[in-house]
């Protein structure tokens, strides 16, 4: 390993023409490689592939101009990204977070990776640090092949434990020093919180007794925000968490006692692939803490892992739904990328068979212009995250729906009840004329199968 400045790995000497690059995302985008990236205009012909990009100065990366030199291959967008890949000047590859390593192992291979790490440890070792996703395999991919590995070691990076590397996996190491990306927290509206209390209320178990505990996944925003609280308001003692995301409002879950992480096989910790904070304190808080630890996202990821949780609820977002139960959450139209796959498919699908498991997609009944999120129909060729055949329990801040057991006019009644009033009657209308749905008239009075009303839910 050679310890050099920014200029010395940036160049095109050691990223030549033709390089098929791969890059760390979210807190630990290495943001001076990058930008070196962009600076240096006798870079070119390289492909960078990366997950959620994140970080200060990193515009001029995604710039039109650059992207004719830099072909950048997004396989989850974020608002540096979302530019370049809606105009066209990049490209983006749909792709389930469980099956980037596998991707990255059967592609033509990979001529060089931009890392960021911690260390090292008193074993020589360094920490991939917040983000380990297909970092791992990017490294494995980019050394079978003889390429090269380029570590930037930011000062501010925490030294997560669960996943390392040699020092001799590394090839130059820069040395940096600035803040980490942090992640706003969104404090929850009332539609939140009504929907965040119901999903406490109804499908969470405490662990303190012998019943196994929930186990926990969920991300960012509003909704994990009134979850949290509603966690901690409830008391409730032995929860696990298995997530590829792991954010502030666990960090709180961890501190108010409410996860022990006791009833997981095999392991008393938490488990995730990317770790945000809202500030420098929550990062220092990951730092040599044995009560987390990182796994690749082929790990977090997988179907058989998430299976193995007991009472595995996993919590995610979505940016529409339609009367069928299709689901989308990376795109606003065919065409038009927010974000990406990610990894909601993955858990979606592992927590169907996760004993006592359950798999909710929380949203809500409206968008912050007063636009209905649940519609008739999925926008023609749109990306659905979840099918009418996935067993998804959706819920809205005016109650939960369950698809169990529910043929579609059936399914489409009880959806059409978590919209908001006006459009929920809309919808309702819509069905009844509608001769392709099955008898859903005598539906539309009365207890209305699959849907339980937020008044409802709450006094269980």
């Amino acid at each position: 390993m050679q310890r050099v400045s920014v200029d010395q790995a940036i160049n095109p000497r050691v990223l030549r023409p033709g390089s098929v690059v791969y890059t760390t995302g979210n807190a630990a985008t290495p943001a001076v490689l990058l930008r070196r990236l962009a600076e240096d205009t006798s870079l070119k012909r390289l492909d960078l592939f990366g997950i959620l990009l994140l970080g200060e100065g990193l515009e001029p990366l995604f710039s039109e101009a650059t992207c004719r030199r830099i072909t950048h291959r997004v396989i989850f967008a974020s608002h540096l990204t979302r530019q370049a890949v809606n105009r066209g000047w990049a490209k983006y590859h749909p792709m389930h977070l469980s099956q980037v390593p596998a991707n990255l192992a059967r592609s033509r291979g990979l001529d060089a990776a931009l890392i960021s790490v911690a260390g090292p440890d008193n074993g020589g070792n360094y920490s991939l640090g917040t983000t380990v996703e297909a970092v791992l395999a990017a490294i494995h991919v980019v050394k079978q092949r003889g390429g090269v590995v380029i570590a930037e070691r930011n000062a501010t990076m925490p030294f997560i434990l669960g996943t390392t590397i040699p020092e001799s996996a590394i090839d130059y190491l820069v040395d940096t020093s600035y803040p980490l990306p942090a992640t706003p927290v969104h404090r929850p509206d009332e539609a939140a919180r009504r929907i965040g209390t119901q999903i406490a209320s109804t499908f969470l178990h405490d662990g303190s007794g012998t019943v196994p505990g929930s186990t926990l996944q969920f991300g960012i925003g509003e909704v994990p925000e009134a979850v949290t609280e509603a966690i901690v308001a409830r008391g409730f003692r032995d929860l696990g968490i298995h997530t590829e995301l792991f954010s502030s409002g666990m960090i709180r879950l961890v501190q108010a006692g409410c996860v022990s992480n006791r009833w997981k096989r095999g392991i008393n910790f938490s488990v995730s692939s990317i770790f945000l904070a809202e500030d420098t304190a929550g990062y220092a808080w990951f730092n040599l803490n044995s009560s987390v630890q990182s796994r690749p996202c082929d790990y977090t990821n997988s179907v058989f892992k998430i299976a193995e949780q007991p009472n595995m609820v996993a919590i995610n977002s979505a940016i529409g739904v339609d009367l069928h139960g299709n689901v989308w959450a990376d795109s606003l139209a065919a065409r038009s990328i927010y974000s990406g796959v990610g990894g909601q498919s993955d858990f979606l699908r592992g927590v169907q068979y996760s004993p006592g498991g359950v798999a909710i997609i929380a949203l809500k009944a409206t968008t912050a212009t007063g636009i209905s999120k649940i519609v008739d129909k999925a926008p023609a060729g749109i990306t659905t995250t979840a099918t009418p055949s996935d067993r998804v329990v959706l819920v809205s801040e005016y109650g939960i729906f369950d698809p169990q057991r529910l043929s579609i006019g059936e399914r489409a009644v009880a959806i059409a009840h978590l919209a908001e009033p006006q459009s929920r009657d809309n919808l309702l209308r819509l069905i009844t004329d509608s001769p392709e749905f099955h008898k859903p008239r005598r539906h539309r009075s009365g207890r209305v199968p699959g849907f339980t009303p937020y008044e409802e839910a709450m006094v269980r």
